[in-house]
C-alpha cells in the first residue's frame, strides 16, 4: 500500500465513480483503475463494489477510514498548516441544546463539518471514516477509536396546557393516550412509541405529526400539535408534564479517532466539559 493508492480509494468513494475521482485528482481514469487494482492486490481483497455510485465493500471501509486518517495527519504536519477541519456526527437534540455552545468554545484554527444523524447511528459514520468523532449512544468503541462516557439526556412526556385540557382532562390513561395526537421526530424516533408500549398502548393507534427538526419539534409540542418526549434542556413553564414516571435517560458517549490531532483532542476536552455541565451523570 502507498498513500497515493489510499488517497485514490477515498476519492472514488467520495465521488461515487472512477471518472469523478480522476477529475478530482487530476489524473486519467486508467490511472485511477490501476491504483485501485494495485491496492486490492496488496490487501488481498475486493475494496469497491462497482455499482452506481461506486461504494466501499465491508472490507474496503477500513481502508477508506485509514486513507482519511492519514490525510488528516498529513494536513496536521504541513509546513504551513491550514485551519483544521473536523467532521463530527451529532444528534439533532444534542446539537440544538448543549453541543453548539461547546463547539463555539473549541478555539480558533478549527472549523467543523457537522453531520446531523440519530445518536444510535452516528457510529456508522465513524466506521466508514466519514467523520473523525461522534456523539453516540453506542458504548462499544469503533475499531481505531476511543470512547468516553459523557452523561445522559433525560426525556419526559410533555404537552401544552390546551392539549392537556382537551385530551387528558381526567389524567393520563390507556384510553386517553390511544386517542391523543403525538409529535415524533422522524420514522426512526422510538421515544414516544416506547413510552406508549410501556403504558400498554398500541403505538399505531393515536394520530401523529412528523416534525424532523429539534427546535421545531419542541415548538410543535408547545403549539399543541400533540404531546412529545422532550429533553429537560428544552422544557420550560409553558409545558405540562404528563407523567412523572415516564422519564427516559439516553446515555451519550464521545467516540473519536485514536490519532494525535491537537484540534481533535482540544475539541474532545471541550465536549467533555460541556457534558459535565449540561448532562446528567
Amino acid at each position: 500500500m502507498d498513500l497515493t493508492q489510499l488517497e485514490t480509494l477515498a476519492a472514488v468513494v467520495e465521488e461515487g465513480s472512477f471518472e469523478g475521482a480522476a477529475y478530482e485528482l487530476g489524473v486519467t481514469s486508467s490511472a485511477v483503475s490501476q491504483r485501485i487494482k494495485a491496492l486490492e492486490l496488496a490487501t488481498g481483497r475486493v475494496l469497491l463494489r462497482r455499482s452506481r455510485p461506486v461504494e466501499a465493500t465491508v472490507g474496503g471501509e477500513r481502508y477508506v477510514r485509514l486513507a482519511r486518517q492519514l490525510a488528516a495527519l498529513v494536513t496536521e504536519a504541513a509546513a504551513e498548516p491550514a485551519p483544521t477541519v473536523i467532521p463530527i456526527a451529532v444528534g439533532a437534540d444534542a446539537l440544538a441544546t448543549w453541543v453548539l455552545p461547546a463547539l463555539a468554545e473549541a478555539g480558533d484554527g478549527v472549523t467543523f463539518d457537522v453531520r446531523r444523524e440519530d445518536e444510535s447511528r452516528t457510529a456508522e459514520l465513524l466506521r466508514d471514516g466519514t467523520v473523525m468523532a461522534a456523539i453516540t449512544t453506542d458504548s462499544r468503541p469503533v475499531q481505531g477509536c476511543t470512547v468516553t462516557r459523557l452523561g445522559a439526556m433525560r426525556y419526559r412526556p410533555v404537552a401544552s396546557r390546551d392539549l392537556v385540557d382537551r385530551w387528558f382532562p381526567a389524567g393520563v390513561s390507556t384510553a386517553s393516550l390511544s386517542r391523543a395526537p403525538l409529535v415524533v421526530f422522524d420514522r426512526s424516533d422510538a421515544l414516544q412509541d416506547d413510552y406508549l408500549r410501556a403504558r400498554g398502548v398500541d403505538p399505531a393507534a393515536p394520530p401523529r405529526h412528523h416534525i424532523p427538526a429539534s427546535t421545531e419539534f419542541a415548538r410543535a409540542v408547545r403549539m399543541g400539535f400533540g404531546w412529545g418526549m422532550l429533553p429537560d434542556q428544552q422544557v420550560d413553564d409553558d409545558f405540562v408534564l404528563l407523567d412523572e414516571s415516564g422519564a427516559v435517560e439516553v446515555v451519550h458517549h464521545w467516540q473519536q479517532w485514536a490519532l494525535p490531532l491537537p484540534g481533535l483532542e482540544r475539541l474532545a476536552a471541550t465536549i467533555a466539559e460541556a457534558a459535565a455541565r449540561d448532562l446528567r451523570s
